[in-house]
């Protein structure tokens, strides 16, 4: 991890802000310090006036919401207004691909050019850190092991005697889905906090005191909310206390809050828990042995309620409709049909509770194993009683995993109580914010009252760099026979642009039929989504020429691809979020029924958003040139059409597919 010397702050900090603003403005003038450090740069008018509103709100407080179309240049327009500023400032990114673009080749770069010197600190979720207690627990159990797991122990057991971080990214051949890291991860649930053994060498620890002396914190949303939601555990916080946030990639600000700020168990917890107590036990840990025996009688009737209980659970999807849908909406009605095994699955882990309660002179690692027990099991009554108005609740099959799950219907109060009213200042951004050319629509998501707002267009131009293809005549795609015409327009589209194209889908099923009729018919490459991990399926992208990658939702937003590699992206149906899903159904019904018109104030504006983040991903810098495709009539056909369009980069229109392959021709010729 870069060092980065550190400073005492206020060298600006406590002036007013025209110093500040005069600082800001060296750096970025002609001559300045970027333009002497980098070569070629010159400073963007959108660069400069966001960089200017940042500028602003730093010197005087409150909440900027910046939309700054791709190519503003808007990380450094934010960087150095907060490094200038000399506050300790806290930048949130959407994605881990931003996060360590920020600290890994942005803030190198700034510390050679700025002259100031700063700190920085990156942190992602604890569990990406090795737990040490938790590990030297593992590596000196008896269990057998498998050869691939023992190899793994002692590869790690060499790594955490070198390691600064604790970082499983480090190890580069650690593979993604190594069946012990759960074991042996840094997680809030299982944490002893001061009292581990381990505390002082400890790397979320060392991660939080290197933090709390840091200029600026480097964080991603799921840790944001992660350390929010657990603020009221003792051993819980790990970013250190700042007054002054940037929230870059903030339109994904509420599907994460959302996430974080709900309640669920799932097997998974439960088998991790009864897990996790055996290891206690055989360890000898319950140095009484009719107590160990008792508790090891307890963790078994846990295990065998569980699997009860979750099996009834699943049985329960059914009888909710759920079909092929991996998330139903439960009601109490539907889950008192599980009573009988909730009931002896919470007296199954009061029982455990019981027992270390009445044992005398436990270790912490048993204690903290009875605050489990009473952790899980109030979320296990909570979640069944479904009678939260505040709360919409479900259950979600993944793989093996069953999850029942409430999550908040509405998070505006969440996101303002736990993080803008806890700043003096607040910037928001992202290349996506706005919809019909206004921010009500995120104010009113993210609990906005006041707020500064400025909208950037985009550096490109769009008007020579891309074209938007709508096909003349398309089925509605709600009809059965849309996936074919799809298909058929697929195939068309990608000979013109000889392959090198993203076909994205808004469900797995569309993106299977397609699949089926485009790899019969053509000769390019073609990758799909879920037959190799996100990272390695776009390193292939990149490195095969002329190369078509089918995808759903997950590379719709924080992909970045330059150059010819993706020379089109093509979009089947209007992004318009599942009415069946039970987050959406139970938000739609909360506007309804408040009188608002939830397709319009909500369904709209959430599909805009997503749909300029697909067509993001084609145009990521001045050379790049490509197609935009959108197969959904409904652009045309209907009323709410013209929202999205006006909503679109400014690019040609064409109904006519042979403009694609003239398009094309004209950059050869530009090229020639």
């Amino acid at each position: 991890m870069p060092e980065v010397p550190s400073v005492s702050r206020g060298v600006i900090a406590g002036s007013d802000g025209a110093a500040l603003h005069a600082a800001v403005d060296a750096v970025f003038a002609p001559g300045g310090a970027l333009a002497t450090a980098l070569d070629g740069f010159e400073a963007r008018p959108a660069q400069l006036e966001m960089a200017a509103a940042v500028t602003d709100v730093f010197a005087d407080g409150g909440v900027l919401l910046a939309q700054a179309g791709t190519g503003t240049g808007k990380t450094l327009a934010y960087l150095i207004p907060a490094i200038l500023s000399r506050q300790r400032v806290l930048i949130s990114t959407g994605t881990k691909n931003l996060q360590e673009q920020i600290f890994f080749k942005d803030l190198p770069v700034l510390r050679d050019t700025l002259g100031v010197p700063f700190t920085a600190t990156y942190m992602k979720g604890r569990g990406n850190y090795l737990c040490l207690h938790k590990f030297d627990a593992l590596r000196d159990s008896p269990a057998i092991r498998s050869r691939e797991d023992a190899l793994a122990i002692d590869a790690i057991d060499e790594w955490s005697r070198e390691t600064e971080t604790g970082d499983r990214a480090e190890m580069d051949d650690l593979p993604e889905d190594l069946a012990i890291w759960p074991e042996i991860s840094a997680t809030s649930e299982n944490c002893l906090g001061g009292e581990c053994p381990r505390f002082n060498d400890c790397f979320v620890t060392r991660m939080r005191q290197r933090a709390a002396e840091s200029d600026l914190v480097i964080v991603n949303h799921h840790l944001l909310c992660a350390d929010a939601a657990v603020r009221q555990s003792s051993f819980g916080e790990v970013i250190p206390s700042c007054e002054h946030a940037i929230v870059d990639e903030a339109h994904q600000l509420e599907d994460v809050a959302t996430q974080y700020f709900g309640i669920s168990v799932s097997n998974y917890r439960l088998d991790d828990f009864a897990r996790d107590t055996d290891r206690a036990i055989a360890a000898n840990l319950v140095p009484d042995p009719d107590r160990a025996d008792d508790l090891k009688g307890d963790i078994e009737h846990v295990r065998d309620y569980a699997r009860l209980f979750f099996g009834t659970l699943q049985m329960l999807r059914f009888d909710a409709g759920a079909g092929a849908e991996s998330r139903v909406r439960v009601t109490p009605a539907l889950l008192e049909r599980a009573a009988r095994e909730r009931s002896g699955l919470v007296n199954a882990l009061e029982a455990v509770e019981a027992t270390i309660a009445l044992t005398r002179e436990l270790p912490e690692d048993v204690l903290a194993l009875g605050r489990r027990a009473s952790e899980v099991r109030k979320d296990i009554q909570f979640l069944t009683r479904a009678d939260d108005p505040r709360f919409v609740y479900y259950l979600e099959i993944r793989g093996r995993g069953i999850f029942l799950r409430g999550s908040p219907i509405d998070v505006s109060e969440i996101v303002r109580e736990l993080l803008l009213d806890r700043m003096k200042a607040t910037v928001l951004t992202s290349a996506t914010l706005s919809a019909d050319g206004s921010f009500e629509y995120v104010r009113g998501r993210l609990g906005i009252k006041a707020a500064h707002e400025i909208k950037l267009a985009s550096e490109f131009d769009y008007r020579r760099q891309a074209i938007l293809y709508l096909p003349k005549k398309m089925p509605d795609p709600r009809s059965p026979q849309f996936v074919a015409s799809a298909g058929r327009e697929v195939i068309e589209i990608l000979k013109r642009t000889r392959g090198r194209a993203f076909v994205l889908f808004t469900s797995y099923n569309n993106l299977r039929q397609v699949h089926q009729v485009a790899s019969a018919e053509l000769e390019y490459p073609i990758l799909v989504q879920g037959t190799a991990p996100r990272s390695s399926l776009l390193r292939e992208f990149k490195a095969t020429p002329h190369a078509v990658l089918f995808a759903t939702s997950s590379f719709w937003q924080g992909v970045d691809v330059v150059g010819e590699a993706l020379s089109c992206v093509i979009i089947d149906k209007l992004p318009f979020a599942s009415p069946g899903d039970p987050i959406t159904s139970a938000r739609i019904e909360a506007i309804n029924a408040r009188g608002g018109s939830a397709f319009g104030e909500y369904q709209i504006p959430l599909a805009i958003l997503a749909l300029q983040q697909g067509l993001g991903r084609l145009i990521r810098h001045r050379q790049d040139r490509g197609v935009l495709a959108v197969l959904d009539p409904r652009l045309r056909t209907m009323g709410y059409g013209r929202r999205f369009l006006a909503s679109l980069p400014p690019a040609p229109v064409t109904h006519d597919i042979r403009a694609i392959e003239r398009f094309f021709e004209e950059d050869s010729s530009d090229h020639g």
